[in-house]
């Protein structure tokens, strides 16, 4: 009986000691991993070369090169800018994931590449190229919209035109006869009750249709011209854009149509322009992707640079310098607070 009870109380001493030796081996273990660093955060631009296409046509460049600055100041990427064209790119983004960044992909003209590759979630849009989505329309120069404030749309000429150019015929600057836009530029024309009104002129290239419009300007002559965006003319000069109206399929693919009997109005066809990424930026590197979601540009903006380029000795390179140098009003909202 006796021991027994020295066996029972043993046994209590030892299970009420039990807690403080797990606290003294716990203070141990704490003791020992006094400065011992803890892990290094990821790197934000990942571990390898972040690649971004530069396409053939200028816009697409001065944006990869723009960016491409942009990241390597700003966040400490290492970047690699590489040749690209829209089917190229989009290819190789949907089947491999690189390069990671497309700055203007002009998505509805490689809808069988892009539309497989977001539904594989291979790609992501991050955000629209350009803060607008129009990027086709007709335009009037600075100096009649001034004289005439009312003049705001396309629908509006009817009644303006007669009073434009001493009530003579008023120059209609269309795209060479060869382009699908002169087409849709006769319908309208048509649409809009503007036959007796206009003299529509198609010049043979993109070359007379420039000088056409400067020659124009340069005579403050009062015209009517259709253009597209971004561009540099719509920089070099001051224009105003006419609201072309909402854009309506039906009417839209008569105005297509050589052969359309009754055209009626509507805005040119939209076109989704963005910034591509692939889906890996967005997990692996969501700092970038939180980047290239702020980075729409105003296509005003884009045209301005385009002009520039076209001065002598410009280069892609020197341009996005100057821009990355002068309008950190801009880029410095696409950054926001991730900076490291």
């Amino acid at each position: 009986m006796i021991f027994r009870r020295l066996g029972g109380a043993l046994l209590s001493l030892m299970l009420l000691a039990a807690p403080v030796a797990a606290q003294v081996s716990v203070l141990d273990q704490a003791q020992d991993n006094v400065g011992v660093a803890p892990p290094p955060p990821s790197p934000v631009c990942g571990t390898q070369p972040l690649a971004i296409a530069r396409m053939s046509w200028p816009s697409a460049a001065l944006l990869a090169e723009i960016h491409a600055q942009i990241l390597a100041a700003q966040f400490g990427c290492e970047i690699k800018v590489i040749p690209g064209d829209l089917a190229a790119t989009g290819s190789s983004m949907g089947s491999t994931g690189q390069p990671a960044v497309a700055p203007e992909m002009w998505i509805n003209r490689i809808a069988e590449l892009w539309n497989p590759a977001i539904e594989a979630q291979m790609v992501r849009p991050a955000t629209p190229s350009y803060a607008e989505a129009n990027f086709e329309g007709w335009f009037i120069p600075d100096y009649v919209a001034g004289a005439h404030p009312e003049l705001t749309s396309a629908a509006a000429l009817a009644a303006a035109l007669p009073t434009l150019n001493g009530g003579t015929k008023v120059r209609f600057v269309s795209c060479p006869p060869d382009w699908a836009c002169a087409v849709i530029n006769r319908n309208l024309v048509r649409a809009y009750g503007l036959g007796n009104l206009v003299d529509i002129v198609e010049p043979a290239n993109r070359f007379e249709m420039d000088t056409l419009i400067g020659e124009a300007v340069s005579r403050q002559e009062a015209i009517v011209f259709y253009y597209w965006q971004p561009n540099a003319v719509l920089a070099q000069f001051g224009f105003r854009p006419l609201d072309m109206g909402p854009y309506n399929e039906a009417n839209a693919k008569c105005l297509a149509s050589l052969s359309c009997p009754s055209p009626a109005p509507s805005a040119f066809a939209p076109e989704t322009v963005v910034t591509a990424l692939a889906e890996w930026v967005f997990t692996d590197i969501p700092t970038i992707a939180g980047y290239f979601q702020r980075s729409s540009l105003p296509l005003a903006e884009m045209n301005g640079l385009l002009a520039q380029l076209n001065l002598p000795g410009a280069t892609i390179e020197g341009v996005a310098d100057r821009f990355v140098a002068e309008r950190g009003d801009l880029w410095r909202q696409w950054v926001g607070n991730d900076v490291p």
